[in-house]
């Protein structure tokens, strides 16, 4: 308790932060996106200057550095470049609009999510599939299923997939570990939610007219093969060993900036090559991939004090309890800080945490990847989502009537998963 007493004030940067985020947009949504980037800075500035009191200001400095080069940066430029390349191919007709098409649809971007990641499959994803049932009175189903498996489920397959194992592949977790660990708990949550969805959407679907089916088209072929590539650099950079290269105070492991710079020339190559008329079909905008490494930039340079903490509780090392926290902390706080935040609490050590059978690993992971569809504040994406879904006319539910809605339907599901995989 007196350690906690004692470190309050340095966590109030991240908490704040945290929470900015999260009800700022929705109680002065206009303050708060003409004032986003000044209110973040605020508190990095906060917490550096907390960081100077404790420990003196050039050490507060190397630690915002060091947090600003080694773990925000190649995170960012991943996340950037499967945000860039996703918004670089266009998907056009198809069988969507019909349950069966819907359901294909769903269960495909799944597994895309985890190739591409779940910013970059949202994005990809939910044009065509509003627009091939844009005619009906009833679209909300799908976009709750498309929230719940395309934008966080599908992520558990890689560190592609999504932030928080992004985050556990930088810290030296394998690239396929993932795959091997997650794909059961991912397959719990992902059968019964298509099911219900195809059922339900059947029932719907009956009562009107039946659409014409258009003939499938794929545009961006170079950001696909960039993808690839991409993809296969980022396996790559894991299995590699190198120096560190110093860039002033901090370290950044050669493979990692190896990747940061083709992530970059991706980017770039992506931009200039893309016809703008994929963009423009797509919506493709800079703006929510703004507020994403704004986000997350505050985090890594704020969330220290957090992380030490945790090292100090002694929670018992019970995967049920560290599935239940984890998760219910990712439904709340966002995904990835909670993922680091636990990871650090368990130790840290990527090497003795993927140690058969890895249970606790597992857990965080599950819990923190797939709570994040409870609420719209628990992965990235969900906000996206939404705001897309708006802007196309459909009405989905506020804050608090969406948590209860998907609550109601992954709760039941994640006390199966403790059973199966956790006790």
């Amino acid at each position: 308790m007196t350690s906690l007493v004692a470190d309050a004030p340095a966590m109030l940067p991240f908490f704040g932060t945290l929470l900015s985020f999260a009800l700022l947009p929705g109680a002065a949504p206009r303050f708060w996106h003409r004032n986003m980037a000044r209110i973040t800075l605020s508190w990095v500035v906060l917490g550096a200057v907390l960081g100077s009191f404790r420990q003196g200001p050039a050490a507060a400095l190397a630690e915002v550095w060091q947090a600003g080069i080694v773990d925000f940066l190649p995170f960012i430029a991943v996340l950037m470049a499967l945000y860039t390349l996703g918004g670089g191919v266009l998907i056009a007709g198809g069988p969507w609009g019909r349950p069966a098409g819907n359901a294909l649809l769903l269960g495909g971007g799944t597994i895309l999510a985890g190739l591409m990641g779940t910013i970059g499959a949202g994005l990809l994803l939910i044009h065509p599939l509003l627009a091939a049932n844009g005619a009906r009175a009833e679209r909300r189903h799908l976009v709750f299923a498309f929230i719940i498996l395309v934008a966080n489920a599908g992520g558990a397959l890689s560190p592609l997939g999504d932030p928080p194992l992004l985050i556990g592949f930088l810290r030296g977790v394998p690239f396929f570990w993932p795959t091997l660990h997650l794909a059961l708990p991912m397959l719990v949550v992902a059968i019964p939610v298509l099911a219900a969805t195809y059922a339900l959407d059947r029932r719907l679907a009956s009562r009107e007219p039946e659409p014409k089916p258009q003939p499938l088209r794929i545009r961006g072929g170079l950001n696909i093969v960039m993808l690839v590539v991409f993809a296969a650099a980022i396996t790559a950079s894991g299995l590699m060993q190198g120096p560190d290269i110093a860039i002033g105070p901090a370290h950044l492991p050669a493979a990692q900036a190896a990747l940061t710079m083709l992530a970059a020339l991706i980017i770039a190559i992506s931009e200039i090559r893309t016809p703008p008329a994929i963009r423009a079909r797509n919506r493709f905008a800079w703006a929510p991939m703004r507020e994403i490494a704004i986000l997350f930039f505050a985090i890594f340079v704020t969330i220290g004090p957090v992380l030490h903490l945790l090292t100090t509780i002694p929670l018992t090392r019970s995967p049920p309890l560290w599935f239940w926290l984890s998760g219910l902390c990712s439904a709340f706080l966002d995904s990835a800080p909670t993922y680091l935040m636990f990871f650090q609490a368990a130790g840290g050590d990527a090497a003795h945490l993927i140690t058969p059978p890895a249970r606790l690993l597992t857990a965080i992971s599950s819990g923190s990847v797939l709570f994040g569809a409870i609420t719209y504040l628990g992965n990235a994406p969900n906000l996206m989502i939404r705001a897309i879904t708006a802007h196309r006319g459909v009405r989905m539910p506020g804050f608090l009537t969406y948590m209860l809605a998907a609550g109601a339907v992954l709760l039941p599901i994640f006390v199966l998963e403790t059973f199966l995989f956790f006790s």
